[in-house]
């Protein structure tokens, strides 16, 4: 064997020999051979030595926000938790008092989708964000959902990874002065001193507006929004501007309340609404379909009050809706009576208006915009079938 094996290599090389003397390899060609073939084993060698440095480099480690991105509902549900982004600091949208209980219409949002996952509005933690901290919280995946008075725009929504859920507060961006700053109008803030809250919509609004007038101003900003209206309030500036829900708000909290006025003109349109993370498709569904149960639950005349009295209706609409019949929420993913489990917690989107900003707040803010589609207002549901 040991023969035969050096006999086929001396054949080969007699071969290669023969190959090489042949016309084939005429002297004229052989510098081209030789150059064709010394570039292609550098390249070949250059081609081991990449392949080398790629099996040697660490595989990077995917950040938190696309771990797992399309598991959020599993990941919540094995916390026992829902963990919300809230502002803390605007009494009526996300407050908490002294005692650290938190109240408001962002805060009642994320307890609706906890009482539909766990059946108990408790099982939430909430995580107080500036607006200038809101967005990157989100996206890392520190939170579940952002519920904090954040309004909805196309970049908002395409370039930072956002989806945003139905509207919950449809707002404008208004102006509050003094009462004896004899300002009526946009017109009458030419050459003056505006506080506002830098990072948000609010910012960059107020510059449009007066931008488009051709009127001089200075703006005066903060990223904290106690700090925006302290300002305003030790004469600072001249006026504030934010949204019209947040300067009625805060106005009854200031030293003298009855002489400031939030000013009849709105400057933009401030749709306010909830956000999670984007490419999570079963986790934006059902949130989305919570938050528009207290929508519908209103529309179809059911309360906390009279859920009892509802659940032994014979109407199609309402048991589909309660869960009676059919199975919406099983097919979604949770409890078939998530809607039950809203309303009985939580309430329908008027009680929750209601005792945070409405006739049972200390703000008594009409509802305007906010009412049902049927009473004049925009608040609407998609049909529960």
């Amino acid at each position: 064997m040991h023969y035969q094996n050096r006999s086929h290599r001396q054949g080969f090389w007699l071969f290669g020999k023969k190959l090489f003397n042949s016309p084939f390899f005429h002297r004229s060609n052989r510098q081209v051979w030789q150059r064709a073939i010394a570039w292609l084993f550098m390249g070949l060698f250059m081609g081991l030595c990449l392949f080398a440095l790629a099996a040697c480099e660490p595989i990077p480690e995917p950040n938190q926000s696309s771990v797992g991105s399309a598991d959020r509902l599993k990941r919540v549900l094995s916390r026992g938790k829902l963990i919300c982004g809230v502002s803390g600091e605007l009494p009526g949208f996300s407050f908490v008092n002294k005692e650290g209980k938190y109240s408001g219409l962002d805060v009642d949002i994320c307890r609706a989708i906890a009482a539909a996952l766990f059946n108990n509005p408790e099982a939430v933690q909430f995580r107080n964000l500036n607006a200038k901290e809101r967005f990157t919280a989100l996206q890392s995946g520190e939170i579940d959902i952002l519920s904090r008075n954040t309004t909805w725009t196309l970049s908002r929504d395409t370039a930072s990874r956002l989806a945003f859920m139905p509207i919950v507060f449809y707002d404008g961006q208004g102006v509050m002065v003094r009462k004896d700053s004899n300002i009526k109008a946009i017109t009458d803030l030419k050459d003056a001193d505006i506080c506002a809250q830098t990072g948000t919509t609010t910012e960059q609004n107020l510059a449009d507006q007066m931008r488009k007038r051709n009127l001089a101003y200075k703006p005066v900003v903060y990223e904290d929004v106690n700090a925006t209206f302290n300002a305003y309030q030790s004469g600072r500036c001249t006026a504030i501007t934010a949204d019209r829900s947040a300067l009625v708000v805060r106005r009854t909290s200031l030293a003298d309340p009855d002489n400031h006025v939030v000013l009849d003109f709105v400057i933009s349109k401030e749709p306010l609404a909830p956000a999670v993370i984007d490419g999570d498709p079963k986790w934006s569904d059902i949130v989305k379909w919570i938050i528009f149960a207290a929508i519908e639950a209103e529309d179809l005349d059911i309360s906390s009050a009279n859920l009892t009295t509802q659940l032994q209706s014979k109407n199609a609409e309402i048991r589909r809706f309660l869960g009676l019949d059919g199975s919406l929420g099983k097919d979604m993913g949770v409890a078939n009576d998530f809607t039950v489990r809203v309303v009985k917690h939580v309430g329908n989107y008027a009680e929750i208006y209601d005792r945070n900003l409405g006739k049972d707040s200390p703000f008594k803010l009409p509802r305007g915009q906010n009412e049902l589609w049927k009473n004049g207002g925009l608040m609407y549901a998609p049909p529960f079938r």
